[in-house]
């Protein structure tokens, strides 16, 4: 038998994310007072609730400040969402600020599905005045950064409407990071635990762990969309406008201050800056930050990255060449074209240049595919992510050798480290479990009345997080406005079940979840 590989040393993510108190008993192994973990969750969407309150206000003045009366009904949501806030807050005075497994997977659900209610809020009481299936659903789009939206005549909106979605994609952008490098791997969903650092080997102040990288990755996270911002204002954006753009490219949302997306400003400048904006927040966040702490090579010699960057030059190309042959386009134009949709789509971001729907069935059937991939694990980008396509096609290969040679050991690496036969069975569960949803979400949305394009592609882009859909309701010159809204809030489970990696939401409905 072979001895156990020693654990690698720690990178830069992992020094950020230590935090003094090791060593101490783990918190699952220490008696609790009944409710503490109740109390701890609480006490944690209370002081997330104060900060979607402090972000209401942002939008708030900026409507005051150009007298549009939309500021009163972001000041009534600020108001309640703050009070909900204080109040969880003093209802769980000093709790025990330590988490079990199970505490963090209700933790976890708790925040995403409080947020989507209370941020939905100025949907209703402002000039939209949408109503509770429509605000929601705006709103969970907004957070998942999925892109996808009920709103028409953005190019006439108030700007402090805009602004509030634009702040929902870029919270929930950094959120997901978050949530992806430390609370998922503690957790062990769908293969995560690939991806453990030091702050999620153990339960013992996993909040604290959180606070520590959450605070570093706010700051390189707020960096990079001010550069982003800077870029689009050198070619010709606006002020406001390169503001939003840059907070949506950034995470990956898509959310935009026209109807027409970024194909209403014309500018192929601005195009370059936003494929680059889209590819960044589709890689991994801590690799970023390992180049901050000086180790470079950690993101050039990432398989994922690598993988991505294949995928992004085959589909471009092959896209190019079609739109060259077939549409008989100028070369720049063509391959700046099928760039900003690939990128776009694999990205799961969903901002629009133009209708690639006009460009010819074999694209849609390409898009389709693409849609489901998605970007890098710890990035703000959905769907199935590169790294799980690539534990399944290791494995695939390592069965496929053992076929050949019954009696030899076919070992199974990702980046170096061996792939143990668990993380196999959670990467294949994550990806039956996906594929499983989308066949359910396309037979309830067809049941419902949608046809079967609408139907497959809307089950799709909303489990992907990705935004617009194929077919003329929801494709990319469309929206989900005039879907049925029993359709609307499934769409909106869908991207909530996506965001979160399916087993953070299903597992609370397991009854074993809930016994002492």
């Amino acid at each position: 038998m072979s001895a156990p590989s020693p654990r690698p040393a720690a990178g830069p993510l992992e020094t950020a994310a230590r935090a003094p108190g090791r060593g101490r008993p783990l918190a699952r192994d220490r008696a609790s007072p009944a409710g503490a973990p109740y109390a701890t969750v609480a006490h944690a969407v209370g002081w997330l609730l104060v900060v979607l309150a402090g972000a209401m206000l942002a939008p708030a003045a900026f409507d005051l400040a150009e007298r549009n009366p939309d500021w009163s009904g972001f000041a009534a949501a600020a108001a309640l969402t703050g009070f909900t806030g204080v109040a969880l807050l003093l209802a769980s005075r000093r709790p025990e600020p330590s988490l079990d497994v199970r505490s963090a997977f209700l933790l976890t659900a708790s925040c995403w599905l409080v947020v989507s209610f209370f941020g939905a809020l100025p949907f209703v009481f402002g000039v939209a005045h949408l109503s509770i299936t429509d605000a929601v659903f705006e709103t969970v789009s907004g957070l998942t950064t999925t892109g996808s939206t009920v709103i028409t005549g953005l190019d006439t909106a108030p700007r402090g409407l805009l602004l509030w979605r634009a702040l929902l994609q870029w919270m929930g952008g950094i959120g997901i990071v978050v949530v992806g490098l430390v609370i998922l791997p503690f957790l062990r969903v769908g293969g995560m635990q690939l991806f453990r650092t030091e702050s999620s080997d153990r339960s013992e102040k996993i909040l604290a762990s959180t606070a520590a990288i959450a605070g570093r990755m706010l700051a390189l996270y707020t960096v990079m969309t001010a550069g982003c911002f800077l870029a689009l204002r050198a070619c010709g954006f606006g002020l406001f406008d390169a503001l939003v753009h840059a907070m949506t490219a950034l995470s990956t949302g898509g959310y935009s201050t026209r109807d027409a997306s970024i194909g209403a400003f014309a500018n192929p400048a601005a195009e370059w800056v936003l494929i680059a904006a889209m590819l960044a927040g589709a890689l991994p966040f801590s690799r970023y930050l390992a180049v901050v702490y000086g180790r470079p090579r950690l993101l050039l010699e990432d398989p994922q990255i690598r993988l991505l960057l294949l995928i992004v030059a085959a589909v471009a190309g092959v896209l190019a060449l079609w739109l060259l042959l077939a549409q008989a386009r100028e070369p720049e134009d063509a391959i700046r074209a099928a760039l900003f949709a690939t990128v776009s789509v694999l990205t799961t971001t969903g901002f629009g240049a133009e209708d690639w729907q006009t460009w010819g069935t074999p694209v849609l059937g390409l898009f389709l595919l693409v849609t489901v991939l998605g970007g890098c694990t710890g990035s703000t980008a959905g769907g199935i992510k590169i790294f799980r396509v690539q534990i399944l096609g290791s494995a695939a290969l390592a069965y496929l050798a053992s076929l050949v040679h019954p009696n030899r050991v076919v070992p199974m690496r990702f980046g170096g480290r061996p792939i143990e036969p668990d993380l196999v069975i959670a990467v294949s569960s994550f990806v039956f479990f996906f594929i499983g949803s989308w066949a359910v979400f396309s037979v309830v949305l067809a049941a419902l009345g949608l046809d079967l394009v609408t139907a497959i592609s809307g089950a799709a882009t909303a489990l992907a997080n990705v935004g617009p859909g194929l077919g003329p309701v929801i494709g990319p010159s469309g929206t989900f406005a005039p879907l049925p809204d029993a359709a609307k809030w499934a769409l909106s489970l869908a991207m909530l079940l996506g965001r979160l990696e399916f087993f953070t939401l299903l597992v609370l409905l397991h009854p074993a979840f809930w016994r002492r």
